[in-house]
């Protein structure tokens, strides 16, 4: 078995963060499935270069390296905090900066955090029809963490720990098989 290589889009803003902690959680979930190389890209990093850029030839070096690694993974992990219901904008330029064939066919474990539960559907209704643009292979199971369940570190929700478990899993399957899901086959 060769070794994954798995890149985190996490549309934290600051530091420290739950979304970057919530990130962190799934890697180590995919890590327990297959040998897999991380790349974390945190929006907070990225925001000088990505920010002002309106087509991606407007990018410095560093912002075409982050477009080439999302394309080139072999399991996104594209996590984002809520704000005001919807996703980050910057999380959204990035990706508008994206080829939209880069993505195609690619697992995608979508995963959000916020303020309480009235947020979850951010996942199903918002993150979904984004990658679906891309026609990526969103797994299943979202990941939805609601800041409640955060204990300073990690978050530790015995239901939250199965859907991150659940998410790498179905993703670490797609990558390795290289096959239409079942449930998404035409």
């Amino acid at each position: 078995m060769s070794t994954l290589k798995t890149v985190v889009v996490s549309g934290n803003l600051g530091s420290p963060s739950k979304t970057l902690a919530l990130a962190g959680q799934i890697v180590e979930a995919i890590r327990r499935h297959a040998a897999t190389e991380a790349e974390i890209l945190q929006l907070a990093e990225l925001a000088p270069v990505v920010g002002p850029a309106r087509n991606p030839n407007e990018l410095g070096s560093v912002g075409k390296a982050a477009l080439t690694s999302i394309a080139a993974a072999d399991i996104l992990v594209a996590v984002t905090p809520v704000y005001k219901g919807a996703y980050t904008g910057l999380f959204k330029h990035l990706f508008d900066l994206l080829d939209p064939k880069a993505l195609n066919e690619k697992p995608v474990i979508l995963g959000a955090t916020g303020g309480g539960d009235k947020h979850a559907l951010i996942v199903e209704h918002q993150l979904r029809p984004l990658f679906g643009f891309f026609g990526a292979f969103t797994v299943p199971s979202g990941v939805y963490a609601a800041e409640q369940l955060f204990d300073g570190q990690r978050f530790a929700d015995p239901v939250l720990l199965e859907r991150i478990e659940a998410a790498a899993r179905q993703a670490v399957g797609i990558a390795l098989n290289q096959t239409l899901p079942a449930t998404q086959a035409a």
